[in-house]
């Protein structure tokens, strides 16, 4: 069974007010302790590698962020678990200040966030300008373990199809600087100002993957290789895939069903890629495509889809990716969950859709915080409740 890991980014308000609290060098862990648990080692030791105590909180770029990240867990409800708790610490951490997190992918006020103190930041500011001080967006990042580079570079190759369905899903930013902006996933378009973002050619081998970094590397536009920030890419600190392209959730459940697909996904590519099966030559410009129409219309409009690459609406598209990755869910025992789990998504809508009902009831920006401010952590499961919209057990 592959292991998974995630990283949820959540904004930081003022607990009265709801405005931007930049708290964020209060309240996350101390560096030494941080780095310890994000080595998978226990803190305070200097031994081998042992399954991680806790989640760690991380400071982002804007001192209006927060970011919780688990440990890599194989069974999904410990993966749930801990990203229930590392939801509930940053909380409880922010309570300490006076703020709480929120889980949104933009904030939907004004803003001029303060950025973070440590050096590496600065020297971004200096030569990016207005992108890194804009940059207060919330993500989620999918880390999924895989055998050798090879096999990472491979599943690489062979879900980057699949993406923008994930954008979609994920779909969580409609709001941006005090305005509707008309996009699902604003934060996506945000992010794509960054040289290296964005959708990548099929790379074929390891070796053309690292031969890229290098010549990007080389052009001295970059500060470092931690801003290859490739839809998805290979870590450069675990041996994993890391899929970078949703909003982060403001449902768990959500968060946990996206997590559980991008792990099949990882799982189904390998299995392809074993048996020869070549990646679908999709060109990158349609990709870009594909993730646009998925990030400014979510689930209420057409998608691209993965396979013929023609506009279909979205629930055929989030089949169609069930349907790719649903042997792969079933033996790791996350079907049933993923498919209930994605039906309340169709049925119910994304986190996109549920912040404009917000603000179309109250016509208040401040009342879509408040909404995400006070979403439970615990919940009962949606495996437990059924939703008739089309979605079998099979995933078609």
């Amino acid at each position: 069974m592959r292991s998974f890991g995630v990283e949820e980014e959540f904004l930081l308000v003022d607990a009265r007010t709801g405005t931007h609290a930049p708290v964020a060098e209060s309240i996350v862990d101390k560096p030494g302790a941080d780095a310890a648990v994000r080595a998978g080692k226990r803190p305070g030791t200097g031994g081998p590698k042992e399954r991680p105590l806790h989640n760690s909180l991380t400071g982002e770029v804007q001192r209006e962020q927060v970011e919780a990240v688990s440990a890599p867990f194989e069974d999904r409800d410990q993966l749930a678990a801990a990203l229930r708790a590392g939801r509930e610490e940053a909380d409880r951490q922010a309570l300490g200040v006076g703020a709480r997190i929120v889980p949104l992918g933009t904030s939907p006020l004004r803003v001029l966030p303060h950025r973070a103190s440590q050096p590496r930041y600065r020297a971004m500011e200096e030569r990016f300008g207005l992108i890194l001080r804009e940059q207060l967006m919330c993500g989620f990042h999918v880390h999924v373990s895989v055998a050798s580079p090879e096999e990472g570079v491979a599943a690489l190759d062979r879900i980057r199809i699949w993406l923008p369905v994930l954008i979609a899903l994920s779909a969580n930013s409609p709001f941006w600087q005090g305005q509707g902006t008309g996009y699902a996933s604003f934060r996506y378009q945000v992010w794509r100002r960054w040289p290296t973002a964005g959708p990548t050619e099929i790379f074929g081998s390891a070796s053309a993957y690292e031969e890229l970094v290098q010549m990007l590397l080389s052009c001295d536009v970059l500060l470092d290789g931690a801003m290859i920030y490739f839809d998805a890419r290979l870590s450069a600190s675990y041996p994993t895939v890391e899929v970078r392209v949703p909003d982060v959730c403001t449902e768990p459940d959500h968060a946990v069903a996206l997590a559980a697909i991008t792990r099949a996904l990882v799982e189904t590519a390998a299995r392809d890629w074993s048996k020869g099966v070549p990646p679908p030559h999709v060109p990158a410009e349609m990709l870009r495509l594909a993730s646009w129409r998925a990030s400014r219309f979510g689930l209420s409009g057409d998608l691209i889809h993965p396979v013929d690459n023609r506009p279909r609406p979205a629930r055929e598209c989030v089949e169609a990716l069930l349907s790719h990755t649903g042997d792969a869910l079933s033996d790791a025992g996350d079907l049933t969950f993923v498919v209930d789990t994605v039906a309340s998504i169709l049925a119910e809508g994304n986190g996109a859709d549920r912040q404009m009902a917000v603000f179309s009831r109250t016509g208040n920006l401040h009342d879509v915080i408040v909404d995400a401010m006070n979403t439970p952590n615990l919940r009962p499961s949606p495996a437990e409740r059924r939703y008739p919209v089309g979605l079998n057990r099979e995933g078609t």
